[in-house]
């Protein structure tokens, strides 16, 4: 039931935004009383971490056997990394649409103590996804297969460009997983011609 409410809650948050969002509406999309809702989240707040910290899980349970994989250099990691990102965008659009509304609510003067403290911890779960793609970044210009750029610029353009599919992008009937796998494969290359060496 709680992965059911998390599922129905994500949705639910991409739609209407956090603030128009209603453990109502929630319960409704899931088919379920609003007080079974509240039995497993005691508010829309935690309910909308929830959502942030599974979205955040998916996300470095994805990435972390390719960023400490051994048998492959940074350029094949980076753009894996990338094709993974890509595609964790498009199969789980509503959670990842979170983690945007969650950055934005992290940036507001309006949160609780409670939920700063919530906030806190999915906002060290992305600094710890973004770790992930520094250190790839930082063994490619060590090994001289990337321009010897600004890392921390580098990673804001690369993952700015992968987020924005959260923006742009929408499921259709008619998509198929060979279109998904096009974009994100797209997203790859152009992340790796972004930190190549100029020749």
């Amino acid at each position: 039931m709680q992965l059911a409410i998390l599922d129905a809650a994500a949705k639910v948050f991409t739609t209407f935004g956090f603030a128009a969002a209603s453990v109502d509406v929630i319960a409704k999309e899931v088919g379920a009383t609003k007080g079974s809702v509240y039995y497993h989240y005691r508010s829309k707040a935690d309910l909308f971490f929830a959502v942030h910290k599974r979205a955040m899980t998916m996300n470095l349970q994805a990435q972390v056997p390719v960023a400490r994989d051994e048998a492959i250099n940074a350029h094949q990691k980076l753009h894996d990394m990338a094709y993974q990102h890509a595609m964790l965008m498009m199969d789980h659009l509503y959670y990842q649409r979170v983690t945007v509304q969650g950055v934005e609510l992290h940036q507001s003067a309006s949160t609780t103590p409670a939920e700063r403290l919530a906030l806190a911890e999915v906002v060290a779960m992305r600094d710890a996804y973004e770790e992930l793609f520094r250190g790839v970044l930082h063994a490619g210009i060590a090994e001289r297969i990337f321009e010897a750029l600004d890392c921390d610029l580098a990673i804001k353009g690369i993952l700015g460009a992968l987020n924005w599919i959260t923006v742009w992008y929408r499921p259709r009937d008619t998509d198929t997983k060979l279109y998904k796998e096009k974009v994100a494969r797209q997203f790859a290359r152009q992340a790796i011609f972004g930190v190549a060496p100029v020749q």
